[in-house]
Order: structure tokens, then sequence, then C-alpha cells
């Protein structure tokens, strides 16, 4: 996996990841205040390890000179659904909780 675009497959929007990611701002709870490092949680390719996807992420966002300095990965299994009566499976995947350095940015807050 050459292109970077192939291992990560792009940001994950939930709930859950707009938390972490702005847990930076959150000056609200001591506890939570203490987390000067920003976070991204993305799709990722299922083959992928930690130090490709920090490749990948820093060559992604090049332009913003950003700096990957943990990877947490996490495997989601397929779960099984039922779609008008009939039963199936929801897709399995892959995704990566990045953790930048103190200062970085996606995103830039309004």
């Amino acid at each position: 996996m050459k292109n970077p675009y192939e291992i990560v497959k792009g940001r994950r929007v939930t709930e859950k990841s707009r938390v972490l990611e702005n847990l930076q701002y959150a000056k609200s709870n001591p506890s939570v205040s203490r987390c000067e490092s920003p976070k991204a949680v993305f799709d990722v390719h299922p083959d992928a390890n930690k130090t490709q996807i920090a490749w990948a992420v820093e060559q992604i966002y090049a332009e913003k000179k950003i700096k990957v300095v943990s990877v947490n990965t996490v495997n989601i299994g397929s779960k099984q659904r039922r779609v008008r009566g009939r039963l199936g499976r929801t897709s399995a995947f892959k995704k990566a909780i990045v953790t930048l350095r103190p200062g970085d940015a996606i995103d830039e807050k309004v």
C-alpha cells in the first residue's frame, strides 16, 4: 500500500468521534481539561498497521504540517441486522484514533 488514500479511507464522523475531537476545547470538567492533544478518528484499511496509518495521515495533511504522536486502532466486527424481516449483516471495519501534537488541528475551530 503506497497510496495514503488506500490506507486512510476517510474521517469517521459520529457523535463519539466529535466528542474526542473537541476534548481539547472543553474546560468545564477538570479531568477533561488536561487533554491538550487533539484527536481525530479515521476509517482505515483492515490490513494497515499503526506506522502506516501515522505516515498516511501525515502525508494527507502535509500542507497543515501536522505531526502524529500516537495511533490507537479498533477492529469492529460485523453485526446481525434485520431488514424487512430478512436477516443480514453489517460490514466489519477498522477505525483509528489518531492523537496529534498539541497545537495541531485538522479542522480549524470557528
